[in-house]
């Protein structure tokens, strides 16, 4: 069994709702684990996926990234692991 972690709304007559589309390799049947926020947590979408990164914020360093590399401003590969400790 494979599992695939989305996101969605429960509406007032009790349909899930999915943020995204699921990607499935065939159509069928599956199973549901809902879990529901505590009405006491706060409900905040940034908080979500700690390791998620805003598009945004992807676009602005990919940018920055590109212009120190035109500008000749890398740091030679050789150079990278240096001050690095690595067990």
């Amino acid at each position: 069994m494979k599992a695939v972690e989305v996101t969605g709304t429960i509406d007032e007559k009790g349909q899930l709702l999915l943020d995204r589309p699921l990607i499935a390799e065939t159509p069928g049947r599956v199973r549901i684990i809902v879990l529901f926020q505590e009405p006491t947590e706060e409900i905040d979408e940034a908080e979500d996926d700690p390791d998620d990164t805003p598009v945004e914020e992807i676009k602005a360093s990919l940018r920055r990234a590109l212009q120190e590399a035109k500008a000749g401003q890398r740091i030679p590969l050789s150079q990278m692991w240096e001050g690095i400790d690595v067990e």
